[in-house]
């Protein structure tokens, strides 16, 4: 590129490492070099069918297409340009060598202010003058295209760590409900669309987003930076009987847990391994550490509740402020205590005067969730909200029916206690450090709770 190169290519390669710098400036002749053909060596422009061919296997067509796109929509010549979201206008003849450069620059190593034009060049989508503004719709179906190509990316790479996707739900539902999820972090203008200045709040504030453009960029364009590994975005699954098993779990879903938390899961419990036996489900939940209960409905709602210790037999409230309720489907959602009162998990069995199952939130007979000792029954009664989580009705109808259950075991079990008294009153932090990281994912505001800002995963 030499002395011909502007200013603001410039500036932006100076955000990498010397020894990086030649890696980002060969991306754009490697993937002509890969595209073949007789002037492929000696063009000036990238085309389509040349991303295609690097991005092809990994990404949704529709999403290499908005790639293309959001390239030629950046002008090198106006450093404004990338800061007011206003190209000048969307280029047809080919991406040039410096419109690259830029593109690399600001989505592996760019903010959220030099992040929102090019979010909102690919959720425009189409050819035709460059937009100011887009609607929510639009950047949920760029966010769909997104997360499917990082789906993809993790199956094509081997990047699984124990999760078998065809033995597991739906991953075209998943994608949809988790792009909804992060889209309801979205705050539109005040004329109801989302410019560049809503679209550079939101980038800030929902950080998966350029995790999930920087991955599909790096792994898509083969860029790859020293010091930069591989996301795992997928928590490690151990001692899975998969041939047996046909988990309500989804990638998407699993994306969106493992977010801030890399605990090893392990399956505890399962209404299509051990049947419908509240025994048995008590037998898996305890003595386990902390559990996340998933369940479905005969009127196809899944939704369930986080527990932060282990769960104990015993006529009282336990557990603390960590625990949470969430939804799955119809909408992803999770729900945080209120500090109103500190009935965050029930579970008795075998009481004559007392209630007898599981119950998170709420009160005697008025619970956020209830499972009933009789197996294959509960309710989520919240009118208007569950009092300690803040949670709305979790099921489809208020008293609900049972259609598959699991317990997934998310984090270290307690360490055998040596006397009772002596290590009764031991934290779950100082168990399991890796248990907070959990409850952080919940954050940033969702419905009346929010999820808080992750903190980096800790390595085991």
């Amino acid at each position: 590129m030499g002395n011909t190169e502007s200013v603001l290519v410039q500036k932006r390669l100076a955000r990498f490492r010397p020894e990086e710098r030649p890696v980002v400036e060969g991306v754009f002749d490697r993937l002509q070099g890969g595209a073949g053909g007789p002037s492929a060596a000696t063009g000036k422009t990238l085309t389509l069918q040349m991303l295609q061919c690097s991005m092809g296997s990994l990404a949704p067509d529709s999403m290499v297409k908005r790639v293309y796109q959001c390239m030629c929509c950046i002008d090198p010549g106006q450093a404004a340009s990338a800061a007011t979201g206003k190209p000048s206008t969307t280029a047809t003849s080919g991406v040039g060598r410096e419109q690259l450069v830029i593109f690399l620059a600001d989505t592996l190593r760019g903010t959220a202010e030099e992040r929102a034009p090019l979010v909102m060049a690919m959720s425009q989508r189409g050819a035709g003058p460059a937009a100011t503004v887009v609607t929510c719709e639009q950047v949920a179906e760029f966010l769909q295209d997104l997360i499917s190509a990082v789906v993809q990316i993790l199956v094509h790479r081997g990047r699984l760590q124990g999760w078998k996707p065809e033995r597991m739900g739906d991953d075209s539902l998943g994608v949809k409900l988790l792009a909804e999820q992060l889209c309801s972090e979205l705050k539109p203008s005040d004329q109801g669309g989302c410019d560049v200045s809503s679209l550079e709040d939101w980038i800030f504030r929902v950080s998966q987003v350029s995790l999930y453009l920087e991955m599909l960029v790096a792994e898509g364009l083969n860029v790859s930076l020293s010091g930069r590994p591989a996301p795992t975005l997928l928590p490690h699954c151990r001692e899975t009987p998969w041939k047996e098993l046909k988990s309500l779990l989804d990638l998407p879903t699993l994306i969106f847990w493992h977010h801030s938390y890399s605990a090893p899961w392990r399956l505890v419990f399962s209404t299509r391994l051990h049947g419908e036996s509240f025994t048995r489900m008590v037998a898996g939940l305890t003595k386990r550490g902390p559990t996340l209960l998933l369940i479905r409905d005969t009127k196809g709602h899944v939704f369930g509740g986080f527990a932060s210790h282990a769960w104990e037999i015993k006529p009282q409230f336990q557990g603390d402020s960590r625990c949470f309720l969430f939804t799955v489907s119809p909408s992803l959602r999770v729900y945080t205590a209120t500090g109103y009162n500190q009935h965050f998990m029930y579970l008795n069995q075998n009481q004559q005067t007392m209630p007898n199952g599981l119950g998170m939130g709420g009160q005697h007979h008025y619970f956020g969730l209830w499972l009933d000792s009789n197996f294959g029954c509960g309710h989520s009664r919240a009118r208007p909200k569950c009092t300690t989580y803040g949670s709305p009705q979790l099921s489809g109808e208020e008293d609900f029916t049972i259609d598959s259950m699991e317990v997934w075991a998310v984090g270290k079990p307690p360490e055998p206690e040596e006397g009772e008294e002596g290590q009764g009153k031991k934290s779950i932090l100082d168990m399991d450090p890796e248990v907070q990281a959990m409850m952080e994912m919940a954050g940033k505001t969702l419905h009346s709770q929010g999820l808080r800002e992750p903190e980096e995963d800790q390595e085991q």
